[in-house]
C-alpha cells in the first residue's frame, strides 16, 4: 500500500517537473538564438522569467526577445499554478498524513517486543487492551474490520488491519519478539485458526484462547492453546461468589489487577541462581525482612502447592504466588533474579 502511494505521489508532481525542464530548456536555446547570449546567460534569463524575480536583463532585448520573455512568463506562471494547485490538493486530501502515519505504524512494529498481540477486538479484545495498558505491556491488535482498527488507532493504540489467523499478519505483528497472544475473536471456529497457525510459528509461546462453547475447549487445546477462557462459566462463577463471598470477590478483584491499591497479588519467578533457592520459607524470612506474604507456590513440574509452611522448600523455577506492596514485590523479584 505505502508502495501505491509514493507511485501516486511521482505521477501527480512527475508532469510539472518534466514541464519545468523543458521549459528551462526551450527559454535557454531561445534566448540563444534570438539574442545571441551564451549557454550561461540564456539559462540565466530563463530562470529569472520565469521565477519572475525581477532582476535586470543581461542586455536589452529586442522586439522579438520581449515577446518570447513574455510568453516564458506566461508558461510560467501557468505552471506555477498547476503545481501549486496538485500540491495543495495532495495536502488537504490527508493522503501524506495518511502515508506518514502508515509509515510510523510499520516503524514501531519494527521495533516492538515483548508484547501481546491481541487477535479481535470485540467486548473482549477491548477490555483486554484495557488491561494490559494498566498493566503497562505494549501489546499489538490485529483485526480485519478498519472501523475498528481506525477506533484502536484514535484510542493510542498499537493495530494492524488483516485476518489474524494470516501468518503474514502475525509476522509483521512481531510474533517472533511477543510475549504471548490473546485469540479473542468471536467465533470458536476462528480461534482454533488463529492458534493452529501462531502455534505453528512460535513453539514457546504463551497462548490464551476464548472459548464461546464448552465443546470447544479440547479443540482450542490441541490446536497449541496455553489456557482457555471461558467468558460465560467465569461470569457465572463471579456472581455466584460475589452472592455468597462478596467481600472475598472485592478484595480479590482489588489484588490481582493494577488499581491503585497498595497490596498486590503478583507472579514470581524463582530463578536458579537465586540466594532463596534450597531454603526454606522459614530461613527466607520473606514476612519479616520484606513484608511479603507467599500464599501459593507453584512447582517446577505445574503441580500447585496451596499448603505451603515454613518447611516449605524453595526450588529453582518454581513460580511464587506472593502478596504485598507494589515495592515490596519489586524487592522480592530482584532477589528472585539473583
Amino acid at each position: 500500500m505505502g508502495h501505491d502511494v509514493h507511485q501516486r505521489v511521482f505521477r501527480r508532481f512527475l508532469f510539472p517537473i518534466i514541464s519545468l525542464a523543458v521549459l528551462l530548456a526551450a527559454g535557454t536555446a531561445g534566448y540563444r538564438w534570438m539574442e545571441s547570449l551564451g549557454t550561461i546567460d540564456a539559462l540565466y534569463m530563463t530562470v529569472i522569467t520565469i521565477s519572475t524575480v525581477g532582476f535586470g536583463e543581461v542586455k536589452p532585448l529586442s522586439p522579438t526577445g520581449r515577446l518570447f520573455t513574455i510568453g516564458l512568463i506566461f508558461s510560467g506562471g501557468g505552471l506555477v499554478a498547476y503545481t501549486l494547485s496538485g500540491t495543495a490538493a495532495f495536502v488537504l486530501s490527508g493522503e501524506w498524513r495518511a502515508n506518514w502515519a502508515r509509515k510510523k505504524r510499520h516503524s514501531m512494529l519494527a521495533h516492538i517486543s515483548h508484547h501481546v498481540i491481541i487477535c479481535g477486538y470485540g467486548r473482549i479484545g477491548r477490555h483486554v487492551a484495557q488491561e494490559l495498558k494498566a498493566e503497562g505491556i505494549p501489546f499489538v491488535v490485529v483485526d480485519l474490520s478498519p472501523e475498528k482498527i481506525a477506533d484502536i488507532m484514535e484510542s493510542g493504540y498499537l493495530a494492524l488491519q488483516g485476518n489474524a489467523s494470516s501468518e503474514a499478519n502475525l509476522k509483521e505483528a512481531g510474533i517472533d519478539r511477543a510475549r504471548g497472544l490473546v485469540a479473542a475473536a468471536n467465533s470458536d471456529a476462528e480461534n482454533v485458526f488463529i492458534v493452529l497457525t501462531a502455534r505453528s510459528m512460535r513453539k514457546d509461546l504463551l497462548i490464551v484462547a476464548r472459548a464461546n462453547f464448552e465443546e470447544s475447549e479440547s479443540k482450542l487445546l490441541r490446536a497449541g492453546a496455553n489456557r482457555l477462557i471461558l467468558p460465560y462459566r467465569i461470569a457465572g462463577r463471579r456472581m455466584v461468589t460475589m452472592l455468597v463471598r462478596p467481600e472475598v470477590a472485592d478484595f480479590l478483584d482489588e489484588v490481582s489487577h493494577t488499581s491503585g491499591m497498595e497490596l498486590l497479588l503478583e507472579q514470581i519467578h524463582l530463578m536458579p541462581a537465586s540466594p532463596l533457592v534450597g531454603k526454606t520459607l522459614a530461613e527466607a524470612q520473606l514476612p519479616g525482612k520484606l513484608g511479603i506474604t507467599v500464599v501459593a507456590c507453584k512447582l517446577p513440574n505445574g503441580q500447585l502447592n496451596i499448603r505451603i509452611g515454613p518447611d516449605t522448600v524453595l526450588q529453582a523455577n518454581a513460580q511464587l504466588i506472593a502478596l504485598g506492596t507494589p515495592e515490596q514485590l519489586q524487592a522480592l523479584i530482584r532477589l528472585a533474579q539473583g
